[in-house]
C-alpha cells in the first residue's frame, strides 16, 4: 500500500501498462460488484425504510455524492503518494460500506443506510479511476486498449454482484439483503489484496515544462467536449439504471427479474470492452463515442414504448452498450488533453464533473419516477444526449491544432 515502493519514472512502457491493466481488470471484477449490489438493492430497501417513496433512490444518490466528493481527494492522494496508495485508501471505504449497510439493515435505519452507500460511493471514486491508472504508462496508440481492458473486468462484476444479491438476500431473514452487504465487504477485501500487485511510477516533480493551470486545460475544446460526453453518458445511464429496478417492481415484476435486468445491464456495460479499444484505434474516438450516444437514445425510445420485462431488459442492455462506447471514448479523449505531470488533477476534475452531475440525476430519478412515471424518466434522456452529440459533431468538423 505504501507509495515508497513505487518508482519514479515518466517514460511510456506498454509492457508495464499491459501488466497493470490485467491486475486492475481483476480488481475491477471484484470492486465493481460494489456498485451492482448498491444499485440492485438499495432503491428497493429504500422504499421500505424511507419516510416517503419519493426518497427511495436517495441511497443511490448518497453513493453518487460519495463518488463526487471522493474524486478530488483520490486524485490528490495519487499525486502525492502514488496511484496504489490512493486506490487502497478507497478499498477501506469499500469494506466500511458493506459493514455499515449491514448494520442499517439489521436496525432498519434509513439514515445509516445512507452512510453506508456514501462510503460505497467514495470506494467507487477510487475504483472508477482504475481506468486512468492503467493508462499512466501506456503510449498514445495503446491507451484506448488498456482503458477498455480494465473496464472489461466489469463483465465479471456483472455476474458477481447480482449473484451475491440473489443467493444472499434472504439468508438472514427477516432482514432483507443483510447478508448481501457482508458479501459486498468481502469483495472489497479481495480487491484490496489484488491491488498490491499494481506498479505505477510516480511522475517526477521536476518536469521539463511547468504544469499548466487547470483552468487553461479545462477550457480547451477537446476537454470541454470530452467532459460533456462523459457527463451525458454517465448521467443518462445512472438516471435510467437507478430507477429501473424500482419501476420494474412497481409494474408488478419480481425482485429477481429486476436484479437480473441489472445483471444484463452491467454485462452490456463491460462486455464490449474487449473490443472497444480496438474499435477506437480503427475508426476514431469521436465515431465510437457518437455511436454510444446514439445507443443511449435508442434505449430511451424502447423505455417509452412499453413496460414488459422484455422492454425493461432491452432498455438496460442498450443503455449498457451505449455507456460503454461513449464513456470509454470520452475517457480516451480526456487522456489526450494533458501531459503526464498533469494527469491526476485533470482526470480527478473530469470525474468530479461527471459524478457531481450524477448526484443530481440520482436524486431526480426517484422524484421523476414517483410523480411523473417511467416514461418521463426516459424522455429526459433525449435533450441531454442531443447536446453532447452536437458538441461531438462540432469537434469532429472543426480544424483542431495539437492540444498538448
Amino acid at each position: 500500500m505504501s507509495a515508497i515502493a513505487e518508482p519514479v519514472a515518466h517514460a511510456f512502457d506498454d509492457r508495464l501498462a499491459r501488466r497493470n491493466a490485467i491486475v486492475l481488470a481483476v480488481a475491477q471484477a471484484l470492486a465493481g460488484g460494489n456498485n451492482t449490489v448498491i444499485v440492485a438493492t438499495t432503491s428497493i430497501l429504500g422504499a421500505l425504510l424511507a419516510p416517503e417513496k419519493g426518497l427511495a433512490t436517495l441511497p443511490i444518490t448518497a453513493m453518487v455524492f460519495g463518488m463526487w466528493l471522493g474524486t478530488l481527494p483520490v486524485g490528490a492522494l495519487a499525486r502525492r503518494y502514488g496511484r496504489r496508495f490512493a486506490l487502497q485508501c478507497g478499498s477501506v471505504f469499500g469494506v466500511l460500506s458493506g459493514l455499515i449497510s449491514f448494520v442499517a439493515t439489521m436496525q432498519g435505519s434509513f439514515a445509516v443506510l445512507l452512510a453506508g452507500t456514501f462510503c460505497g460511493g467514495v470506494y467507487a471514486a477510487a475504483h472508477m479511476s482504475y481506468r486512468f491508472a492503467a493508462a499512466d504508462t501506456a503510449s498514445d496508440a495503446y491507451r484506448p486498449k488498456v482503458v477498455s481492458w480494465v473496464l472489461a473486468g466489469g463483465v465479471f462484476a456483472a455476474v458477481i454482484g447480482p449473484q451475491i444479491v440473489i443467493f444472499t438476500k434472504d439468508l438472514l431473514q427477516p432482514h432483507l439483503f443483510a447478508a448481501t452487504y457482508l458479501g459486498q465487504s468481502a469483495c472489497a477485501v479481495l480487491a484490496a489484496a489484488v491491488l498490491q500487485f499494481v506498479r505505477i511510477p510516480l511522475v517526477p516533480r521536476h518536469a521539463t515544462e511547468a504544469p499548466r493551470r487547470l483552468s487553461h486545460i479545462t477550457l480547451t475544446p477537446r476537454f470541454v467536449v470530452a467532459a460533456a460526453c462523459g457527463v451525458a453518458s454517465y448521467v443518462t445511464m445512472n438516471l435510467l439504471m437507478t430507477s429501473a429496478p424500482l419501476a420494474m417492481v412497481g409494474c408488478g415484476h419480481s425482485v429477481t427479474d429486476a436484479t437480473l435486468g441489472i445483471q444484463w445491464h452491467v454485462l452490456a456495460m463491460y462486455a464490449p470492452s474487449f473490443v472497444t479499444g480496438s474499435l477506437i484505434v480503427r475508426f476514431g474516438v469521436e465515431r465510437v463515442t457518437g455511436l454510444g450516444l446514439l445507443l443511449i437514445l435508442c434505449a430511451a425510445a424502447v423505455g417509452v414504448a412499453g413496460i414488459t420485462v422484455a422492454h425493461f431488459w432491452t432498455v438496460l442492455i442498450l443503455l449498457g452498450l451505449g455507456w460503454n462506447f461513449a464513456f470509454i471514448g470520452a475517457t480516451t479523449m480526456i487522456t489526450q488533453c494533458h501531459r503526464p505531470d498533469e494527469r491526476t488533477k485533470v482526470q480527478a476534475f473530469n470525474d468530479f464533473l461527471i459524478f457531481g452531475s450524477m448526484a443530481v440525476s440520482s436524486f431526480s430519478s426517484g422524484q421523476l419516477l414517483e410523480y411523473f412515471g417511467w416514461q418521463a424518466v426516459n424522455e429526459v434522456v433525449v435533450p441531454t444526449v442531443f447536446v453532447a452529440g452536437a458538441m461531438l459533431v462540432w469537434l469532429r468538423l472543426r480544424h483542431r491544432p495539437s492540444l498538448i
